[in-house]
């Protein structure tokens, strides 16, 4: 093996060095008593420093090599963020896109999953944003006392798994957080994080039951040393109905850009526009 030649070899070096004492000769010994004292410590230190010196050089010039020229030992590879899969919605676990028509994990202003993984929900979320991303829920639909989970970019360029609690309007960062097996990533100016959450934790205010269905509130906005501040939009949308983690759906939501067309009235008026403009005139 690779790592054993390599000590085979530092060990060989040593005992050559006289680092351990093992190859010393008459003349190293009469340079050893050599000093102003009967003891000889002055020779005994010179000896050792020269020993050092030997074994430092030739350890800056191997710089412990192995065969195939890499240093040794290698530090064990960092495993990638894992893309968020989409052709899994509504399939093996829900999704929640608000965007542009047809927009995947990538390219929605935001995107939420979850799924049962044994005891847990692992959620993924990823949002337009160099700040923050969040999911709310909520009994109501409104913010206000609602059980939040944030990934906040920070200007190290970590993303972490906050836990909040709306307070009227403003969240409040609660020191218990549920959140573990964090993974977390800003790439391409979004945040994307993935992380599980118990199913069920002991009842408190700031932490709801995740086996009950919950209005979900969706916000997403900038930060500043770490900290979130006010969300992007000012009316964030909310799901319009209850979401249950025991039915996996994939549902879109348009962004304002995209709503015009879903009016009903908008949709009248250009039905009579359009009759207007091929009947003509009188």
């Amino acid at each position: 093996m690779v790592w054993l030649r390599s000590f085979v070899r530092l060990t060989i070096m040593l005992c050559q060095s006289g680092w351990w004492g093992v190859a010393s000769s008459p003349t190293d010994e009469g340079a050893l008593r050599t000093g102003h004292g009967d003891h000889g410590e002055p020779g005994h230190q010179e000896h050792h420093k020269d020993s050092y010196s030997t074994f430092a050089s030739e350890f800056l010039e191997s710089r412990y090599l192995s065969d195939d020229g890499y240093p040794f030992p290698t530090a064990p590879p960092v495993d990638p963020f894992a893309k968020i899969k989409v052709g899994d919605c509504g399939v093996t676990k829900g999704c929640i896109r608000y965007g542009k028509p047809g927009c995947d994990a990538e390219t929605c202003d935001y995107f939420l999953s979850y799924r049962r993984i044994g005891t847990d929900v692992e959620y993924e979320m990823s949002a337009d944003t160099d700040g923050w991303v969040a999911v709310g829920f909520s009994s109501d639909k409104k913010m206000g006392g609602d059980d939040v989970m944030g990934c906040v970019h920070d200007d190290n360029g970590r993303v972490r798994i906050h836990h909040f609690y709306n307070v009227g309007q403003w969240a409040k960062e609660i020191k218990r957080n549920p959140a573990r097996d964090e993974e977390g990533i800003f790439e391409n100016n979004r945040v994307t994080c993935r992380f599980k959450r118990p199913l069920y934790v002991p009842r408190e205010e700031t932490l709801v039951d995740l086996h009950l269905s919950w209005y979900y509130l969706f916000a997403w906005g900038p930060a500043i040393q770490g900290s979130i501040t006010r969300h992007d939009i000012d009316n964030p949308p909310v799901s319009d109905r209850m979401i249950s983690i025991y039915k996996y759906e994939d549902i879109f939501m348009p962004s304002t850009a995209y709503q015009t067309f879903n009016s009903p009235i908008c949709l009248l008026l250009i039905v009579a526009l359009t009759f207007y403009l091929l009947m003509g005139t009188p």
